[in-house]
């Protein structure tokens, strides 16, 4: 093993800066259960703010995020629709029935791109022992598409396929931050379109704990009875709170480094036919091993060997991570050690 490691599982393995802990030190905090802890106000106020929004509410993950806010939007034995590798049907434990007894339904997925008239399609209205569909939820950008961003005309589009048919329109954006920064668009135009959102303070910008579900003032009202029900009431919890906040204040904008560094590692890999550049949109980097000598199993345990931790997304597919600790060595590392092994 190399003394230093390069890892590029996820953007997930971060540690707080410096001034990140500082922050953390000396926030003000009080009992969050009791809606006192001063330093979750100034975050989740902040962080409402930037959408748009009347109001949000910090939860420990991610999942419990997304699976709070579909239960929002869509009431138990109801139906939610989304793609077929979204995050809330691929990595959530069955959560949405399990907890929120709401039944999904999927379209395949095809990249950033969607077809808000197929999807209109698939709604189904109450009457004749149907499942009536309640909402829809996209992931913004998305993971097991590589970081891919939904573009904003198709959002438009599938925002007035909601209103056509009286449905709710639920965001997954654990990474929105990253489709921000990549297109430019505002954090507050994207949350004019949602009725829910969810974002993670600790993907990508480098907070050790945290996401947040943002809507309307009444409906986080309900969130937080959800949130307590699910076992996530904290205490002080306002020192992780500094921690998010001092992220959306200081870790945005940096993210085009971490864009910049994948668009490396996706040129310097590109000549081996196992990355197609143009499709590298963000942070995530998708190896495509099909025609390669090594399969993914192989690929991760031959690069950890060499100082270099990647992420096996399939028996053919490796994903490569930037994130706010792998410095431009790394990266340099990272693409001569990938193509030592597959060439």
């Amino acid at each position: 093993m190399a003394d230093r490691v390069a890892d590029l599982r996820s953007d997930t393995v971060t540690r707080p800066t410096p001034a990140m802990r500082l922050a953390m030190a000396e926030a003000p905090v009080g009992d969050d259960v009791f809606d006192e802890d001063p330093s979750l106000h100034e975050l989740q106020s902040h962080a409402a703010a930037l959408f748009g929004h009347e109001a949000a509410l910090f939860t420990p993950s991610g999942s419990m995020a997304n699976q709070i806010a579909i239960q929002l939007v869509v009431p138990r034995a109801e139906e939610l629709l989304c793609d077929a590798d979204a995050h809330i049907v691929t990595y959530e434990m069955g959560a949405a029935a399990a907890f929120g007894g709401i039944s999904t339904r999927t379209w395949p997925f095809a990249g950033g791109a969607l077809d808000p008239a197929a999807i209109a399609d698939m709604i189904r209205q109450p009457g004749g022992y149907t499942v009536p569909t309640r909402a829809i939820a996209v992931e913004q950008t998305h993971n097991r598409g590589g970081g891919s961003i939904i573009p904003w005309s198709d959002l438009q589009a599938l925002r007035a396929v909601c209103d056509e048919h009286g449905l709710l329109l639920h965001c997954d954006g654990a990474r929105i931050w990253h489709a921000h920064v990549a297109t430019g668009i505002p954090l507050a135009e994207y949350g004019r379109l949602f009725d829910t959102l969810s974002v993670c303070l600790s993907k990508g910008l480098g907070a050790p704990v945290g996401s947040l579900v943002i809507g309307s003032a009444e409906r986080i009202a309900q969130a937080r009875v959800i949130r307590k029900r699910l076992g996530g009431g904290m205490r002080q919890a306002g020192i992780l709170a500094a921690a998010g906040l001092h992220a959306l204040r200081f870790h945005i904008d940096r993210l085009a480094e971490d864009h910049a560094k994948a668009r490396h590692l996706a040129l310097a890999l590109a000549p081996l036919g196992v990355v197609d550049p143009a499709r590298v949109e963000t942070n995530l980097v998708m190896l495509d091993l099909r025609a390669a000598a090594l399969d993914a199993a192989q690929l991760t345990a031959a690069a950890g060997e060499l100082g270099v931790l990647v992420s096996p997304f399939g028996p053919r597919t490796v994903r490569l991570t930037t994130h706010l600790d792998l410095t431009d060595e790394d990266v340099a590392t990272a693409a001569s050690v990938l193509t030592k092994l597959l060439t």
